[in-house]
């Protein structure tokens, strides 16, 4: 088993007896699903359904951890105090007190609280300590595992306010629930997928030549723009792409080639010019 500390990771505690109906008219998949050993990933959206932030929500006790981006956790505790209204909710920044990790490969972890990463079975765990634990991995090999399986990482792969879930794969990695009932940006969320007005998605791509910086334009062996890239590193990384771009790779970004790598939980529709 790989175990690392990311301490670029945060956590934003939510306590109080409505924390879990607080939550579930709120973000984009079904809290109550939060159990003991289960996490649950999920995003806020604006009311037009774009994304503000993604994370996971651990249940401990009598409440819930939020583990999100560090950088994000007091805004993201400030926009859902704003629906507070007479919930019985409080909110709380306690990334002081706990400590996120990733774990991967082998059993899982025996120390602190163990839930499992709902995206994909090889994903792994998240694992929530009041200590940093001792591991044999690196925030730099967690970065590789996910860029590996094809994982979206927040504000490395998403655009706040601008970033659509679907785009980022959020239905197949279980971000979404289509049958919890309202929650905000759900109307264009739902309408994307029935109406299948997914033009781009996040696709991992193989790297060959210096990384590209995230943003840069990617073209097609006809110098046509495709899409650009996002997060990466050794060889591996995200690009937001064109679907009907995908069967013209590989793309060049200056001197650097990158080929789509679609992985085999990716559901693509029939390639048509997007």
């Amino acid at each position: 088993m790989s175990l690392a500390t990311l301490p670029e990771r945060g956590v934003l505690e939510v306590a109080g007896p409505d924390r879990v109906a607080f939550l579930q008219g709120l973000v984009s998949n079904d809290v109550s699903a939060a159990r003991p050993g289960e996490a649950v990933w999920t995003a806020l959206l604006t009311p037009q359904g774009k994304w503000l932030a993604d994370f996971f929500v651990v249940p401990a006790g009598e409440v819930l951890l939020i583990d999100a981006e560090r950088a994000q956790i007091p805004g993201l505790a400030q926009r859902l105090a704003r629906f507070r209204l007479r919930s019985k909710v409080t909110l709380r920044d306690a990334s002081a007190e706990w400590h996120v990790h990733a774990a991967w490969g082998g059993e899982a972890p025996d120390e602190g609280i163990v839930a499992r990463d709902p995206r994909l079975p090889d994903a792994g765990w998240r694992v929530l300590a009041p200590a940093p634990l001792a591991g044999d991995a690196t925030p730099e090999d967690y970065d590789r595992h996910r860029l590996t399986l094809g994982l979206p990482d927040g504000s490395k792969d998403m655009e706040a306010e601008k970033s659509v879930l679907l785009e980022a794969g959020f239905d197949e990695l279980h971000g979404v629930s289509w049958s919890k009932g309202c929650y905000m940006g759900q109307e264009l969320t739902a309408r994307t997928r029935y109406r299948g007005l997914v033009k781009r998605r996040l696709v991992p791509v193989a790297v060959e030549g210096p990384l590209p910086p995230r943003g840069t334009p990617l073209t097609d062996p006809a110098g046509a723009e495709v899409g650009e890239m996002r997060s990466g590193r050794d060889g591996l990384g995200l690009a937001l792409l064109r679907i009907g771009a995908l069967d013209r790779g590989p793309f060049r970004a200056g001197e650097t080639r990158l080929t789509p790598r679609i992985p085999a939980w990716m559901r693509l529709p029939a390639r048509e010019e997007a």
